[in-house]
C-alpha cells in the first residue's frame, strides 16, 4: 500500500461521519411459528401505549418487559428516511460485526428470528446491523398494526438469549466482505473500499441502512448496492450523487461517479413506475385543451 493510500486511510479513520407455491408455505409456516402464547400476553397492558406515535422524532418510542425469568430490557425505535422502515435497537449487539439482509422467507431460512419477523404479514424485509435490526414493510399494512408484533418477537428473542443464526456457518455466510482489502485489489479499489468502509458504511447505518461494494468498471464507475432501509428509499438517489459520488471522487481522482446495482425485481418495480409517471403526464396534457375551454367559458 503507497504513502497515498496510507494517508487516504488515517483521514477516513480521523474524521468518521456520521417459485409461487412453495413461498406460500413457507410464509404461512412462519407466520404459525410467530404466533406464540407467551406474544399475546405482551400484547396486553399499558406497555403497548409507549409504543405509540410512529413518525415522532428520534427516539421514536420504548417499548419495555420485566418477567421473573429475565432481566429489565427496552427496545428503542427510530425512524428512517424510508416510511416503510424502522430502526429497531435492543440495546444489546445484534451482529456485532458485519450485517446481514434477508428479503424473503428462503433468504431468511438461516436465521430463526429472522424467520419470526418475515412471518408477520406486511413485513418484506429485516436487516441485521450491528446494534439494531431494521424492519420493513409493504405499504398496505400500517405500523400501529405491525409494531406491536414486532417488539414481542424482538423481546422474547433478547430477553432469552437465543442465537441469531442455527450455526456459525450460517452466521459467517451471511455478513458480506465486500470491503475486505485482498492482495489481488489494485490501490484505487483498496482506497475505495476503505472510504466506504470507514466513512460511509457508518454514516448509512445510523439511518438503519448499509452500502455494499459490487466493483469497479472499467470506465472508473464504483459499483454499489444499498441495503437496508436505503433499499427503495425516495432519497437513495440523493445519497449516491451527493454524499458517496462526491466524497469518492473528492479523495480519489481516478473515480468518475458511483452507480447503483439493482436487483431484478428493483429494476421491473422501476420501470413499471417510469411508464406510470409516462402516462399519467399524457393524459394531463389532453386534459389541457378541456380544462382551458372551461376556463375560457
Amino acid at each position: 500500500m503507497t504513502s497515498r493510500a496510507a494517508s487516504l486511510r488515517a483521514i477516513a479513520r480521523a474524521r468518521p461521519e456520521p417459485r409461487r407455491n412453495v413461498d406460500l408455505a413457507l410464509r404461512s409456516w412462519a407466520r404459525s411459528i410467530s404466533s406464540t402464547p407467551s406474544r399475546g400476553a405482551l400484547h396486553r397492558g399499558p406497555t403497548l401505549a409507549t409504543a405509540s406515535g410512529i413518525h415522532a422524532p428520534k427516539p421514536a418510542s420504548f417499548f419495555g418487559v420485566n418477567s421473573p425469568q429475565s432481566r429489565s430490557m427496552f427496545i428503542q425505535t427510530e425512524t428512517t428516511p424510508n416510511d416503510d422502515s424502522l430502526k429497531f435497537i435492543p440495546g444489546t449487539p445484534v451482529m456485532g460485526g458485519g450485517t446481514a439482509e434477508f428479503l424473503d422467507i428462503r433468504s431468511a431460512l438461516p436465521s430463526p428470528l429472522a424467520m419470526r419477523l418475515m412471518g408477520i404479514e406486511g413485513v418484506k424485509a429485516v436487516f441485521y446491523g450491528p446494534d439494531f435490526v431494521t424492519v420493513s414493510k409493504d405499504s398496505e399494512n400500517p405500523w400501529a398494526v405491525i409494531k406491536p408484533e414486532i417488539y414481542s418477537i424482538l423481546m422474547e428473542h433478547f430477553s432469552a438469549g437465543l442465537p441469531l443464526f442455527r450455526s456459525q456457518e450460517d452466521r459467517d455466510a451471511a455478513g458480506p466482505q465486500d470491503t475486505k482489502i485482498l492482495d489481488t485489489d489494485s490501490e484505487t479499489v483498496a482506497m475505495i473500499k476503505e472510504l466506504l468502509e470507514t466513512r460511509v458504511r457508518p454514516a448509512i447505518m445510523e439511518d438503519g441502512g448499509d452500502i455494499e461494494y459490487r466493483g469497479f468498471s472499467d470506465e472508473c464507475f464504483v459499483k454499489v448496492k444499498l441495503k437496508g432501509s436505503c433499499r427503495g428509499c425516495d432519497s437513495s438517489t440523493v445519497t449516491l450523487k451527493s454524499g458517496i459520488e462526491r466524497m469518492l471522487m473528492h479523495y480519489i481522482p481516478e473515480v468518475k461517479g458511483v452507480e447503483q446495482v439493482l436487483d431484478e425485481d428493483e429494476a421491473i418495480a422501476l420501470d413499471e413506475f417510469a411508464k406510470l409517471e409516462q402516462r399519467l403526464a399524457q393524459k394531463d396534457k389532453k386534459d389541457e385543451p378541456k380544462m382551458a375551454k372551461y376556463m375560457s367559458v
